[in-house]
């Protein structure tokens, strides 16, 4: 009995032990829409430094359109999933900074963190991880000292310093503050379907270093056509549900499959339906940006 008892203690030693390291790789990830032409994200990240220099510190990206809300949610969706579980990633992309919006940490279901206004950021990573809980950061204990007086610069004084106290440990998630209801603020947008011979999604994003448009249409939905290479694609771009752009080019393995300056329809590393101009800005030829608002549907004859 006894080492029956001995074995239950060990186990749930090491349950315990499992959870706890979600919460204390020591790796947090900033992402802003600040740029890097001043001291914001220095000051972010010698905040979290001042809670522990044993922490491993790195940028997603802080290039993000400034109060663009959507392309912050779609670089989180894009980069989360490849870091090990326990990694916090601090995101600040606030219009609403100092408003009634709330400060939160989502922990997805597969053990990320997330630290954030809700203000949408949260939507893409909370439908492909899942919500596993959401919880109010109290701003009474995890808020830099001395910064009651600052309204602006949340990044700083809330989120660098509550993401860098969770993952060095000083906290545990239940520390975090009170446990919210599992819903976040979301932005509509047109999900990837297949309605009858013709594929419907969003314009997720623009491959911004070559003008490439990427979809939230995934190979799986993409392979329902039953697509062949060299296919002709009949492609058709929304915005605020109005066409600004019809096409047809054909579906690609790479992009030297056709001539430099002609488009063509491929997968691209996410495994999405994309378009691009061999050689060329596709979105720029044909005025195509991205977000919620931007919507595509394709067809194979």
């Amino acid at each position: 009995m006894n080492r029956f008892l001995q074995a239950l203690t060990f186990i749930f030693v090491l349950l315990l032990s499992a959870q706890l390291t979600f919460a204390q790789n020591k790796i947090v990830v900033f992402q802003s829409d600040f740029g890097l032409k001043d001291g914001a994200v220095s000051a972010m990240k010698g905040v979290a430094n001042g809670v522990s220099t044993d922490l491993k510190l790195y940028d997603l990206t802080h290039e993000i359109p400034a109060y663009n809300i959507w392309e912050a949610a779609y670089r989180l969706e894009q980069t989360v999933r490849y870091w090990p579980a326990g990694t916090v990633f601090v995101s600040v992309v606030d219009p609403g900074v100092g408003t009634t919006r709330k400060s939160v940490v989502l922990k997805t279901k597969s053990g990320h963190f997330i630290v954030t206004p809700d203000n949408g950021t949260l939507t893409l990573i909370a439908e492909s991880l899942g919500i596993a809980e959401v919880r109010e950061i109290d701003e009474a204990v995890n808020r830099r000292k001395d910064s009651q007086k600052s309204y602006t610069f949340h990044g700083r004084d809330v989120y660098a310093f509550t993401g860098a106290r969770l993952a060095a440990g000083v906290i545990t998630y239940e520390q975090v503050g009170p446990l919210l209801p599992n819903k976040i603020v979301s932005i509509p947008y047109q999900k990837a379907v297949l309605d009858g011979k013709v594929l419907k999604g969003n314009i997720s994003i623009l491959d911004v270093q070559y003008g490439n448009v990427w979809t939230n249409i995934p190979d799986s939905l993409f392979n329902q056509l039953k697509p062949r290479y060299g296919d002709i694609v009949h492609v058709t771009l929304f915005y605020k549900k109005k066409p600004v752009y019809k096409g047809d080019m054909p579906y690609s393995q790479t992009f030297g499959e056709v001539a430099e300056g002609k488009p063509l329809a491929y997968l691209n590393s996410l495994l999405q339906l994309s378009f691009a101009l061999n050689q060329g800005d596709f979105a720029k030829t044909n005025h195509i940006a991205s977000g919620s608002d931007w919507s595509v549907e394709a067809s194979i004859n």
